[in-house]
C-alpha cells in the first residue's frame, strides 16, 4: 500500500463539492472537534469558515502555545546547485531559463557554512535543482558528511530518491526530507511540469513513503499555494498527511505553505491566495493536528510574518538566500524566486522577542535515531 494507492480511491470532484457546499452549522461542529478529523478539516478549510477565523486564529494560537511553548524554530537554506533537468513554469531553475547554472565544490560549501554558522544557524535545509546525472545521489552522500559535522540537524530538498538512496543518506547522518508535491491536482500537475522525471505525478507523490521507510527523522509536505484551487489542495495534502501518521507513526511531520512568487519565466497564480485565506489555513491546520510543525518561509512579507507567528508557525527562515553561493556572493542571476522578507537574522530575532518568542536555532525534538524504520 502507498499513498497513490489510497489517493486512487478519493473522489475529489465530490471532495470539492462537500468543501464549497459546507455550512456555518459544519464549521461549528468541526470546531468542536477538529483533531484528526479529515471532515473537520475540509470544514475549516471551506468558504463557510471565513465568519470564524478570529475564533480558529485564538484556538490555534493556545493549542500552539500549549504544545511549543514560547519557542520558534530558526532554520536556513543553503543551496547547493541551481542545476535543473525538469521544466517547470514556476520555477527560476526551470532547465530552458536562461540563468547562470552553478554548483557548490566543497570549498565553496565550506564558505556558505562559515557564514551560516556565524550567524547562529545549528539547523540547515539543503536544497539543489533536480538533475540526479551532474547532483544526485553520488555528490549528496559526499558533500552530506562535510555539512554535518557542523550541523545538529540537516534536511534536504532535493530530488526524489529511491528508498535505499535515503537509507544511505540517513546512515550519513540525513535528519529530514521535504517534498513537495506542488499540486495535488493530476491534470494542473501536468500543465506545469512539461518535461523531465518530474513529470511523473505518481512517483513523486509515493516519495514520502520511500522517505518514511528509510527511517528519515522528519518528512515536510507542502504544495505551491496559486497553482491551482488552494483550499482543494490544502484538503488533499491533508489527507496526504493523514494517512503518512497513520502508516509511518514514528515519523514526525511538518508542512510547508508557500505563494507563488516572482522569478524568472514564472506565472501568475491561477487561485489567488489572500493573506486572510492564509491565515485561514495556519489556523485550520494547527486545529488539525496539534503536533504538526508548520514552517513559514521569506516568500512572505516582514509584517505578515510577524503577525503570523502566534497563530501555529513552528518553524521559519531568516537572511535567506534562494541561490547558491548566495550567502558569501550574492547573484539574483541565480536565484531560484524572490523573497520577500529580506530582514538580516539579528532584526527577525529582535521581532519574535518583542512579540514574547523564544529564537531556537537547534532541533530539540529528534527521538529516533538513525536505526528508526517505519513498518
Amino acid at each position: 500500500m502507498s499513498f497513490s494507492a489510497r489517493f486512487s480511491q478519493l473522489n475529489i470532484d465530490d471532495l470539492s463539492m462537500k468543501l464549497y457546499a459546507s455550512t456555518a452549522a459544519d464549521v461549528e461542529r468541526a470546531l468542536q472537534h477538529p483533531s484528526g478529523n479529515l471532515n473537520s478539516l475540509l470544514a475549516l478549510l471551506s468558504p463557510a469558515a471565513q465568519p470564524y477565523i478570529e475564533q480558529m486564529a485564538q484556538a490555534a494560537a493556545q493549542l500552539t502555545r500549549q504544545r511549543f511553548g514560547a519557542n520558534l524554530g530558526l532554520y536556513l537554506p543553503l543551496y547547493l546547485s541551481n542545476l535543473c533537468a525538469n521544466e517547470c513554469d514556476y520555477c527560476g531553475f526551470s532547465m530552458s531559463n536562461k540563468i547562470k547554472r552553478k554548483t557548490l565544490n566543497d570549498a565553496e560549501i565550506l564558505a556558505e557554512v562559515e557564514i551560516i554558522k556565524s550567524r547562529g544557524f545549528d539547523s540547515i535545509l539543503l536544497v539543489s535543482g533536480e538533475h540526479e546525472t551532474k547532483v544526485g545521489i553520488e555528490y549528496f552522500a559526499h558533500v552530506l558528511p562535510l555539512i554535518k559535522q557542523h550541523f545538529s540537524y540537516v534536511a534536504m530538498e532535493v530530488q526524489p530518491l529511491k528508498a535505499d538512496e535515503y537509507q544511505r543518506l540517513v546512515a550519513l547522518g540525513l535528519d529530514a526530507v521535504m517534498v513537495y508535491q506542488e499540486t495535488y491536482r493530476a491534470q494542473t500537475y501536468a500543465k506545469h511540469h512539461t518535461r523531465g522525471k518530474k513529470q511523473d505525478f505518481t512517483h513523486r507523490l509515493d516519495t514520502p513513503d520511500r522517505v518514511a521507510k528509510a527511517g528519515v527523522d522528519k518528512i515536510g509536505l507542502g504544495v505551491l499555494l496559486g497553482l491551482d484551487d488552494w483550499r482543494l489542495d490544502a484538503l488533499l495534502m491533508g489527507y496526504h498527511l493523514d494517512y503518512l501518521e497513520r502508516h509511518y507513526w514514528r515519523t514526525r511531520y511538518s508542512i510547508s505553505l508557500p505563494r507563488l512568487r516572482p522569478c524568472t519565466g514564472g506565472i501568475e497564480p491561477k487561485v489567488l491566495l489572500t493573506d486572510t485565506g492564509l491565515v485561514q489555513m495556519i489556523c485550520a491546520f494547527r486545529l488539525f493536528n496539534q503536533q504538526l510543525d508548520i514552517s513559514l518561509s521569506t516568500r512572505e512579507t516582514p509584517e505578515l510574518r510577524d503577525n503570523l507567528l502566534p497563530l501555529g508557525v513552528t518553524q521559519l527562515s531568516a537572511g535567506s538566500s534562494t541561490q547558491p553561493g548566495g550567502y558569501q556572493q550574492p547573484d539574483s542571476q541565480l536565484d531560484q524566486f524572490e523573497i520577500s522578507d529580506e530582514r538580516s537574522v539579528d532584526d527577525v530575532i529582535v521581532a519574535m522577542k518583542t512579540r514574547g518568542f523564544n529564537p531556537v536555532f537547534k532541533d530539540w525534538e529528534k527521538a529516533w535515531g538513525v536505526n528508526n524504520v517505519n513498518g
